[in-house]
C-alpha cells in the first residue's frame, strides 16, 4: 500500500511517516518546510530510499497536491498551520493554509480515486462548549481563526464524502506531545517549551494560574488512532470524526510538576527552578477532557499510554536530543 502523508516533516507527519515505513508501507511525504524540519526526515531518506518519496512542495499548490497523490491509496492529511496565537497574529496566511490547503488536499485526492482520506482535525473545535468531557456530537462557538479552520475542515471533508462518495475520518487531536516535538519554534507547543526552559534552569511561564487542564495525548496513542482509522474495515466508522486522546485531564500546575519530577532523575537541580505565572492566553480554552468512547466503539481504540507514561519516554527524549 502507499500512503501519503502530508506534513511528513513535521512533529506527528514524520512519526507518521517512520511508523508506516517500519511497517513496509511506500510513502510519499509532501511538505514545504514551513514548519517542518528536514532533520526529522533524513533518517528515513538514507534508511528507506527506495519506499520514501519526498516531495518538497505546498497544500496552497494544486498541481504540488495532484502530483504528491498519484499511484497513492491513503490520505493521512497532516499538513496545517498550527498554533492559536498564530491564528490571531496572521489570520489570512493560517486560513489559507488550513482551509485553502485542504481544499486542494480534497480536490487531488477526489480526482485521484484514494481509497480514503484522513485528516488532523483539533479539539479547539469545541470552542466555548463547557461542556466536559467533550463528546463528537457537541461543540461550540470557534474562539479562534485557528479553530474556525479546523471545524471547516470537518464541514468540507463531510461535503466531500456525501457529494462525490469519498471515505473521510477526522481526527479531533487533544494536545498531541513526544518525540520530534520541536521546543524552539515561535509557537512551541507547552511541552518541550517547559522541557527546553527547566533544562536550561530557567522558570517556564505559566498562563493564569496553572488551573486549565488538558487531555495531553502521547504520539504513540495518535499513531494507533490513525492507523485504526486508515484499515478500519467497519462501514459505520468511516465518514465520522474522533477524538484522538487519552481521555484524562492534567492541569499547567500537574504538567510543571511532572516535568521537574522526570527530568530530576537527570538533573537534580531542576527541582529547584521556581516557576513564574502570566496572563491567561487569548482564545485558549480552559479545559479539555476528550470522551474516547466513539473511538473505542467503532474502531477498537485502545490508547497505551497515559500522560504520565507518555511524559517520561518525552523527556527521556528530550534530554538525550535537545
Amino acid at each position: 500500500m502507499k500512503v501519503l502523508v502530508t506534513g511528513g516533516a513535521g512533529f506527528i507527519g514524520s512519526n507518521l511517516c517512520e511508523y508506516l515505513l517500519a511497517h513496509n508501507y511506500e510513502v510519499v511525504c509532501l511538505d514545504n518546510f514551513a514548519t517542518g524540519k528536514i532533520e526529522n526526515l533524513l533518517p528515513l531518506l538514507s534508511q528507506y530510499p527506495t519506499t520514501f518519496h519526498l516531495i518538497v512542495g505546498d497544500i496552497r499548490n494544486l498541481c504540488d497536491c495532484q502530483k504528491a497523490v498519484e499511484g497513492v491509496d491513503y490520505v493521512l492529511h497532516e499538513a496545517a498551520l498550527g498554533s492559536v496565537p498564530r491564528s490571531i497574529k496572521d489570520p489570512i496566511t493560517t486560513n489559507e493554509v488550513n482551509i485553502g490547503g485542504f481544499m486542494n488536499m480534497l480536490v487531488a485526492a477526489r480526482d485521484a480515486k484514494i481509497k480514503r482520506f484522513m485528516y488532523a482535525a483539533s479539539s479547539s473545535t469545541y470552542g466555548d462548549s463547557k461542556s466536559l468531557p467533550k463528546v463528537e456530537e457537541v461543540i461550540g462557538k470557534p474562539l479562534s481563526p485557528y479553530a474556525v479552520t479546523k471545524y471547516v475542515n470537518e464541514l468540507y471533508a463531510d461535503v466531500f464524502a456525501r457529494t462525490y462518495g469519498m471515505e473521510c475520518i477526522g481526527l479531533r487531536y487533544f494536545n498531541v506531545f513526544g518525540r520530534s516535538q520541536d521546543p524552539f519554534g515561535a509557537y512551541a507547543a507547552v511541552i518541550p517549551l517547559f522541557v527546553k526552559k527547566l533544562m536550561a534552569h530557567e522558570s517556564p511561564v505559566i498562563n493564569g494560574d496553572g488551573e486549565y487542564s488538558r487531555d495531553f495525548t502521547y504520539i504513540d496513542n495518535v499513531i494507533q488512532m490513525n492507523m485504526l482509522a486508515m484499515t478500519t474495515t467497519n462501514p459505520n466508522a468511516v465518514n465520522q470524526v474522533y477524538n484522538t486522546a487519552f481521555g484524562e485531564r492534567t492541569t499547567l500546575n500537574q504538567l510543571v510538576d511532572y516535568l521537574k519530577e522526570y527530568l530530576s532523575e537527570f538533573d537534580p537541580e531542576i527541582a529547584k527552578v521556581e516557576i513564574v505565572h502570566g496572563p491567561n492566553r487569548l482564545g485558549d480554552i480552559p479545559h479539555s477532557l476528550a470522551c474516547i468512547d466513539k473511538a473505542k466503539k467503532l474502531l477498537g481504540y485502545n490508547p497505551k499510554y497515559s500522560m504520565r507514561d507518555g511524559l517520561k519516554e518525552a523527556v527521556k527524549w528530550y534530554w538525550h536530543n535537545i
